[in-house]
């Protein structure tokens, strides 16, 4: 199984959810520039998007997009990483990871583009409103995304919202994101996956 990844992009989180469930995997390091990986192969023979994750298993099979891959990390070992039970626990975790994909990071895209003037005050109106909702809904003392467990939301919400320091936002006023950001850093493996991208001291 190989995970191609680029350092703190959102491939973390399938690093980290390897990691907790203790999959052994080979993790290529990869330019999505460049669209190369770290021993020169054009990455969109992996994935002709050219973004990553992209998750090679051993038969040859290739996942992309956040939502495939953590439920099939998940599912590696059942019981670890998403809640199990009914239909609508099932339903609950695919509403975190679509919010997560489709609304949050997606709310962050445009900054990496360094986004000026008008284009920017547009960009944060979006992103404000989706912190908003993700402070509301980590309050009362929820300690993860789904509840009292960590899950595979939790390693893609931490990393999505981990950022915010690269392009000067705060969470200052939004303490419940604060307190939940520093409660996930300091699980193992999200340690272990900060130090193994060279990101450890910048966290």
């Amino acid at each position: 199984m190989k995970l191609y990844y680029s350092p703190g992009a959102c491939s973390m989180a399938s690093r980290i959810s390897l990691y907790e469930i203790g999959q052994p995997a080979e993790f290529v390091r990869t330019d999505i520039r460049a669209k190369r990986t770290e021993d020169g192969r054009d990455f969109r023979e992996v994935n002709p998007l050219g973004y990553v994750p992209a998750l090679e298993l051993d038969g040859g099979e290739v996942l992309t997009e956040n939502g495939a891959i953590l439920p099939y990390i998940a599912g590696l070992k059942p019981g670890s990483l998403a809640p199990r039970g009914d239909a609508l626990t099932e339903a609950q975790l695919h509403q975190a990871l679509g919010f997560l994909g489709s609304e949050l990071h997606k709310a962050f895209g445009p900054f990496f583009a360094n986004p000026q003037g008008e284009a920017r005050e547009a960009a944060m109106t979006k992103l404000q409103s989706r912190l908003d909702f993700v402070e509301q809904h980590l309050g009362d003392g929820r300690e993860y995304w789904l509840g009292g467990k960590f899950s595979v939301a939790d390693a893609y919400a931490f990393v999505v919202l981990s950022w915010a320091d690269h392009f000067g936002i705060s969470y200052d006023d939004r303490p419940n994101i604060a307190r939940y950001l520093e409660r996930i850093r300091q699980r193992e493996t999200v340690q272990r996956a900060l130090q193994d991208e060279g990101l450890l001291q910048a966290a």
